[in-house]
Order: structure tokens, then sequence, then C-alpha cells
């Protein structure tokens, strides 16, 4: 007897876990389904970083390894900024500006 009001506390708990469980997960993807707008704004916002910087380096008709050696990166570090996929340093920002003959902020404004 004892035996079987065990098991029913401990499949009572079970599914009490499982019902907070299910709770949670529900709420972290209704939470990542509304979150769209902010990633598609973030990723917009990468996207035009990169496209500045592609703009610049091919109107000074610069390679993208031309650049790396210049700001003392690799190849594909300067591949990455103009794809969007990373962001170049503060300090980098700043060679390629001087690099592009640009002011520093026309860079940024693209990236707001």
């Amino acid at each position: 007897m004892q035996v079987t009001i065990l098991m029913s506390i401990f499949s009572i708990l079970f599914l009490a876990l499982f019902a907070v469980l299910l709770t949670l997960v529900v709420r972290a993807l209704l939470k990542y389904l509304h979150s769209g707008e902010t990633r598609r704004e973030k990723a917009a916002v990468k996207r035009s970083l990169g496209e500045a910087l592609r703009e610049h380096r091919m109107r000074c008709k610069m390679t993208q390894e031309f650049v790396a050696e210049a700001v003392g990166v690799s190849r594909q570090a300067v591949s990455k900024w103009e794809n969007g996929d990373s962001d170049p340093s503060t300090s980098n920002l700043c060679v390629l500006a001087k690099l592009y003959g640009v002011p520093p902020e026309e860079l940024l404004r693209a990236a707001e």
C-alpha cells in the first residue's frame, strides 16, 4: 500500500516537473519568435557597415589582402568585416578610415 502511494507521489512530481519544463520551453520559443524583427534589424546594421567597408575598399581600388596587410590583420578578418560576420575593433576602424581617406564617423554612420 505504501509503495503504491509513493509511486503515485513520484508520478505526480514527474508530471509536474514535465509541465514546468514544457512551459519554459514554450516561453523560450515564443520569445525567440517575437525577436525576429530585432534580429533582422541587427543583421541590417552589420550588413550596412560591411557594405560601407567594401564600397570604400572598392572605391580606393584595393584588394582585401592589401587592406589586411595595411591594418595588420588577416585577409579573412577583412572578409568577415565586409560580410557582416564580425565587426572591426575601434582601433582597426580608425586605421581603415585613415586608409580609405574618410573620417571614422562616416564609417560609423553607415552602421546606424
